[in-house]
C-alpha cells in the first residue's frame, strides 16, 4: 500500500450524533451507559483501554490494559510495579486512558492522577484471576528482556507446583485513574 492509499483510508462516522441534551450530567454515569452499550453490542473486549503514562522528563509510552472496574473514585486496572508502566506511574502518577469502540463509532478519553488501590483489593482481585493468568503475572518479568521461553516455562512449572501457598506478589497492585 502506498502513501496515497493510506491517506485515502477513511470511515464516515455518521451512525450517531452527540449533543449535550443527549448526555447525562455525570460523566461516570455517561460512561456506564456507553460501556453497557459496548457490552450489549458484544464487542470483543469492550474493557480494553489504552493506558498512556510518561517519564518525569515527559517521554510518553502507551499500552493496552483491561479495565477491571469503575466508580465515582476512578477507573481500575491492575499492573506490575516492576514493569515500565509501573515505574512510570510511581515517579509520575499522571496518566490517560482511551477506550475505542470502532463498531459503535465512539471513543472515550479520560485524563487524571493514578493512585494505588489497597493491598487488600489487589490481593482479592489477584485470586479471582484464572490460575494461568496468576502464574503469568508472577513469572513474566514485564518490560524486561528474557533469555527465552524455556526459563519462563520452568518458572511457571515451579510456581504452579507450590501454588496453594502463593500469595499475590508484592509488585502486583491495582490502580485507579481519576
Amino acid at each position: 500500500m502506498n502513501q496515497q492509499e493510506i491517506q485515502n483510508l477513511r470511515q464516515d462516522y455518521t451512525a450517531a450524533t452527540l449533543s449535550e441534551n443527549d448526555t447525562k450530567g455525570d460523566p461516570i454515569n455517561q460512561f456506564e451507559q456507553w460501556f453497557n452499550e459496548a457490552l450489549a453490542a458484544k464487542l470483543h473486549e469492550p474493557n480494553a483501554m489504552t493506558l498512556a503514562t510518561a517519564t518525569t522528563n515527559g517521554k510518553p509510552s502507551a499500552r493496552v490494559v483491561l479495565l477491571k472496574g469503575f466508580n465515582q473514585h476512578g477507573f481500575m486496572f491492575y499492573t506490575n510495579y516492576l514493569s515500565r508502566k509501573g515505574k512510570e506511574i510511581t515517579k509520575n502518577p499522571q496518566g490517560a486512558i482511551t477506550f475505542f469502540w470502532a463498531e459503535l463509532q465512539r471513543q472515550v478519553r479520560i485524563e487524571g492522577t493514578i493512585e494505588k488501590l489497597s493491598k487488600e483489593d489487589s490481593e482479592r482481585y489477584f485470586h479471582t484471576r484464572p490460575k494461568g493468568s496468576q502464574i503469568g503475572a508472577v513469572v513474566s518479568p514485564q518490560s524486561q528482556e528474557i533469555e527465552g521461553r524455556e526459563g519462563l516455562e520452568k518458572n511457571g512449572v515451579s510456581w504452579k507446583q507450590n501454588m496453594k501457598a502463593r500469595k499475590c506478589p508484592n509488585h502486583h497492585f491495582g490502580e485507579a485513574i481519576s
